[in-house]
């Protein structure tokens, strides 16, 4: 029997549930994380009130950068399901990138964004 090229259009639906089920859960972290950036859940006294703490106030600054570090990883990790998705619509979704042979089901449920098998990932192959 020749070597599978493409998953079965039953297999692609799959792995679009799992991707779907992935993405719902990442923007509402994003979102989570957007909001603790922008203060936008905020409307307490620390919000208008004056305060001297220094270190408080370093703190502040210091996990709004952090959240906005997570938030733009967040972003990233939103737009490579998207771009899964896209590969299912096109058919071309589990193929390797850099050996062209399909990437394990095993991976692709654990990382439903892969565009490199194992083996290319860990031997450099581009």
């Amino acid at each position: 029997m020749a070597e599978k090229t493409r998953y079965s259009d039953a297999e692609l639906e799959e792995f679009r549930e799992i991707i779907l089920e992935k993405l719902a859960v990442a923007k509402r972290d994003y979102e989570m994380l957007k909001g603790g950036v922008t203060n936008s859940d905020g409307n307490d006294t620390a919000d208008t009130s004056p305060t001297f703490k220094v270190l408080e106030e370093g703190a502040t600054t210091l996990s709004k950068e952090e959240a906005g570090r997570l938030a733009q990883r967040q972003m990233k990790f939103i737009q490579n399901l998207q771009a899964a998705l896209v590969r299912i619509e096109n058919k071309t979704y589990g193929i390797c990138r850099a050996t062209g042979k399909l990437i394990p089901k095993e991976r692709l449920r654990a990382v439903p964004h892969a565009t490199l098998s194992i083996e290319a990932k860990q031997g450099g192959i581009k």
